[in-house]
């Protein structure tokens, strides 16, 4: 194993502590319970939005901590949810008392300690609502959670009601907005290869040169089915088909195309993906209205790619457009 790294048990405090170094202008970090919140939180009057998950995942959670997006970070341990003892106190911090919305991807661990923070919240006078981001088509069930897993739908759903709550929305709007978003999204990913979690130190899974994995998940778990390589066309494909088989999406309809690295792979394949799903949806005569290419949702260094294709409406167009100040997403300042 070759990481760039000192201590595989200091990996994610070292970590943090650099990103809140390399962005003290965006946020605070806050050491014991780690969390991280944004510069100038909380704002009165307005509500709060707190998501978080295991590390390793990055530039999700941390990297989306600003203007038009998080008002707070809670990273885990590498693939490890945070615990209730780092959500509470991000919670009650950034309470400007119009309510806190957590955004919490569908993995078990995730689900019970936002649940029982969001519970010690409210006993202490927050209001807090929460919505589970379940996107992925791959699988019902996997390891981590019952039920479909969050993927790279939540980087979409921190952004469009991170744009609610930033225009002055209430709890429940900001809840709706976010959960309408949920419903209108689905990804898919392929891994070429595994990832290695430092703490381990081998990969989380085996693939030959010639074998890739259809339907991974972003913590290393393998997939739906395991395939000979093919070409990026081919590929592309077979993650398009069960997208839009689940999401229905009829011609003449809005949607944002996100193709998201998996961390490993180089940012000219990914449009390689991207150019090839892009002619899917046009062959259907559905119509790309926004869209997003990069590593913003990861799984350490896997070599591999996830499309979320959301279905957009007038609103979500707006509040995607509006703007935004992060460490990974800024437009519109």
């Amino acid at each position: 194993m070759k990481k760039l790294i000192n201590d595989p048990k200091q990996v994610v405090t070292e970590s943090v502590e650099g990103f809140g170094a390399a962005h003290a202008d965006l946020v605070n970090v806050h050491p014991d319970p780690l969390f991280i919140t944004r510069k100038d939180a909380p704002r009165q009057g307005k509500v709060g939005l707190v998501s978080g998950g295991g590390s390793g995942h990055e530039p999700l959670h941390a990297g989306y901590v600003g203007r038009g997006m998080l008002d707070a970070a809670v990273p885990g341990a590498m693939f490890t949810s945070p615990t209730p003892d780092q959500i509470l106190p991000a919670t009650t911090a950034v309470d400007g008392g119009a309510g806190v919305l957590h955004i919490v991807k569908n993995y078990t661990g995730d689900v019970l300690n936002f649940e029982t923070a969001a519970e010690l919240a409210e006993a202490e006078g927050v209001t807090v609502r929460t919505v589970l981001v379940n996107d992925d088509v791959a699988v019902e069930d996997s390891l981590y959670t019952a039920g479909r897993r969050g993927v790279g739908g939540t980087v979409l759903v921190e952004r469009i009601a991170g744009g609610a709550a930033e225009r002055g929305d209430t709890l429940d709007a900001v809840t709706a907005i976010a959960q309408r978003v949920i419903d209108n999204v689905r990804s898919m990913g392929v891994a070429l290869a595994a990832c290695t979690v430092p703490h381990a130190g081998q990969p989380s899974f085996d693939l030959t040169d010639d074998e890739i994995e259809i339907g991974i998940g972003i913590h290393g778990e393998p997939g739906r089915h395991r395939i000979a390589m093919e070409n990026a066309d081919g590929i592309t494909g077979r993650l398009m088909e069960p997208i839009l088989a689940d999401l229905k999406v009829d011609s003449g309809e809005k949607v944002l195309l996100f193709v998201n690295g998996m961390g490993g792979t180089p940012v000219s394949e990914l449009y390689i993906v991207y150019r090839r799903a892009r002619q899917l949806l046009e062959e259907q005569g559905i119509v790309v209205e926004r869209s997003l290419v990069g590593n913003y949702i990861t799984a350490l260094e896997m070599q591999g790619a996830s499309i979320t294709v959301l279905r957009l409406d007038d609103e979500m167009v707006e509040l995607w457009d509006s703007p935004v100040n992060t460490a990974a997403l800024r437009w519109g300042v």
